[in-house]
C-alpha cells in the first residue's frame, strides 16, 4: 500500500470518527496495511464504508460443531461433532458492496491465490446480471478500480 492510499483511508476514518464522537479529542486512526488477505479485505470494507458507500464481508464456510457430552443414567457420554454447511452461494465473492447504486461483488485473492472454477461461475452469474465483479490483489490497484468505476458511472 503506498503512502498516499494509506494517508487516504486514514483521513477517511479520521473524519468518520470525528462525524460519529464530535466531542472526543482523542481519535487515532488505525494502521492499515494490505499485507494479508484479512488485512487487504478489512481495508477495502473501511475504505468503502467511510466512502458513503455500503460494504460487507461474507462469510461462505460451513461450522464444525463440538459433540455434547451428555448423562445416561450414571454415565456421561461425549456425543459427536457435526459439520454445519453455509447455506450462502458456492463461490460468493468475500465482499459485498454497493456503489452509487450499483452491486459490487469484489472477490480478495491475496499472493498467488487463484479463483476456483466455482468462483468463475459466480463471476459470470454476477456480470450477466448486470453486476460488477472486481479481483482485489491490492489496496493500490482497488483505489485505481474504484476511481475508474465512479468517472464510469457518472
Amino acid at each position: 500500500m503506498n503512502k498516499e492510499n494509506k494517508a487516504l483511508l486514514k483521513a477517511l476514518e479520521f473524519e468518520y470518527l470525528q462525524n460519529k464522537y464530535p466531542s472526543n479529542p482523542y481519535i487515532v486512526p488505525e494502521d492499515y496495511n494490505d499485507n494479508s488477505t484479512n488485512a487487504l479485505t478489512k481495508c477495502i470494507i473501511k475504505f468503502l464504508n467511510y466512502s458513503n458507500c455500503q460494504a460487507e464481508r461474507i462469510n461462505t464456510m460451513g461450522i464444525y460443531r463440538e459433540g455434547k457430552k451428555i448423562k445416561v443414567g450414571e454415565n456421561t457420554r461425549q456425543l459427536k461433532g457435526m459439520f454445519t454447511p453455509s447455506t450462502g452461494t458456492k463461490g460468493s465473492a468475500d465482499i459485498s458492496a454497493i456503489i452509487q447504486g450499483r452491486s459490487v461483488k469484489i472477490e480478495v485473492k491475496f499472493g498467488k491465490d487463484k479463483q476456483s472454477e466455482v468462483q468463475k461461475q459466480y463471476q459470470e452469474s454476477v456480470e450477466s446480471a448486470g453486476g460488477i465483479y472486481y479481483i482485489a490483489k491490492d489496496f493500490d490497484s482497488f483505489i485505481l478500480f474504484y476511481n475508474n468505476l465512479l468517472a464510469y458511472l457518472k
